[in-house]
Order: C-alpha cells, then structure tokens, then sequence
C-alpha cells in the first residue's frame, strides 16, 4: 500500500475523512515504534510522517560546537534523542518541560527528531492538552482509536474504548504513574512517594494521590517497605 503524506494544516484538528495535519501531535513512543519507509522517510499505519509534534522533559543535553542535542521524556517509553541545530548559549536546561516541532530522521543509525523549533513550556496543563490532541489527531486520520503508545484500543464488546483510556482500562495520567513505578520496580523497595511526584511534577498532587489509590485498589501496584513506597506487581 504507498504512503500518503500530511500536507494539510488545520489547527482545529476537526479532519475531514483522509485529511492530514502538517504538523501531526505525537508521543515519544509512537516515534519510536513508526516503521521505516522509503527514502528514509518514517510512516505510522502507512501515513508518511511529515513535522511532527512531541511534548516532555528534558532529562539531559549534549552541547557540541554546531547543534545540541537533548534527551526528551514523555513518560510513555524510553527518552527520544532530539537534535537542533542552533548555537549552544541557546542551550535549554534539563528538568524544563518543552514542546519540541520536528522530523523524524535516522542520524548515525539512531532515530532522532530533528528539530525546527523548541519552546519552553511554563503552563503544564499543556502536557494534558497535547496527550488528547495525540489521541483525537490519530482517530481521526486513521478512522480508529489509539492509546498513546499507538494500540488499538478495543473494548470487551468490541467497541471502542473513552478517549485517552488504555486498553488494560487505565487513564493516560495513571497510564504515566504506572509507567514511573514499572521503571523503579528493578529495586527491591521501589519508588518513594516523593521521587514519584518529582518524576511527575506536571501532575497535581490530587491527580497524584488519585492515580495511585487507583493503581493499588486495582492490584498493579503494592507497597514495600511502608505505605510510601511502590512497586509494580508484575516484578
């Protein structure tokens, strides 16, 4: 089947069928998982992927004398390298939340987005906001419903499940705490509650708090050496 590629911009993201946006709001581990096409292009469900857009924190940069280059951290998968070729005193500092417009490449064999433009971001509700876009931009291009890790989501009656659910029935906020707690769970005590909320500082402590009871009443996470700190039960 060839590839299509996204020309169209329509900022309302209200998409006529087979439509496409020029800038298409992704995750980290949906860039990740696209598949190679030609051309050393990268295409998702055979959609050749245009500019794209990803929201995280900056876990680490890298300064050379011609580019930076930034590890970005959306909480749905491992840190996407990001590239920008700009001069290094515009450096932005790890632990900033950024909005980051780019395409993907494969540069000396790792898969990078290259970067036209980061901004900082300063209103976290924008973490939210984007996680939403990703799910309504990728229903509506594709004609079905994704989570943010690109699984179909499909409920037990074969409907489709509410917009930013996961298939295992969680929320895209509990989807990102349990995420954290899979990654500390190598540890025999886990993660403590005050490393949580810092590795997820863009969450509200009653979202937080919330999540959490959730994920316990549920049986995906146990406390370990006292009721502040968690492991996954699938470790």
């Amino acid at each position: 089947m060839p590839s299509h590629k996204a020309t169209v911009m329509d900022s309302s993201l209200m998409l006529p069928q087979r439509t496409t946006l020029q800038i298409l709001p992704c995750t980290v581990s949906q860039l990740l998982s696209a598949s190679r096409g030609s051309d050393r292009t990268f295409t998702i469900c055979n959609w050749e992927l245009n500019q794209v857009s990803v929201v995280g924190i900056i876990r680490g940069s890298a300064p050379s004398v011609t580019n930076i280059q930034y590890s970005v951290d959306d909480m749905t998968g491992p840190p996407l390298n990001v590239k920008q070729w700009v001069n290094t005193e515009d450096c932005v500092s790890p632990g900033t939340y950024v909005k980051v417009i780019g395409s993907l490449r494969s540069l000396d064999g790792q898969r990078s987005l290259l970067a036209m433009d980061i901004r900082c971001i300063k209103d976290l509700n924008e973490i939210t906001s984007h996680m939403l876009e990703v799910v309504q931009a990728h229903m509506q291009l594709f004609g079905k419903a994704f989570d943010v890790n690109m699984n179909t989501i499909v409920g037990h009656d074969g409907g489709e499940h509410p917009k930013g659910v996961l298939p295992n029935g969680l929320s895209t906020i509990q989807g990102q705490v349990m995420h954290v707690i899979r990654r500390f769970s190598v540890s025999d005590i886990g993660i403590g509650f005050h490393e949580l909320q810092s590795q997820l500082n863009h969450l509200s402590m009653g979202d937080l708090r919330a999540s959490l009871t959730f994920l316990i009443n549920e049986g995906h996470v146990f406390f370990t050496i006292d009721e502040h700190h968690f492991k996954s039960t699938e470790h």
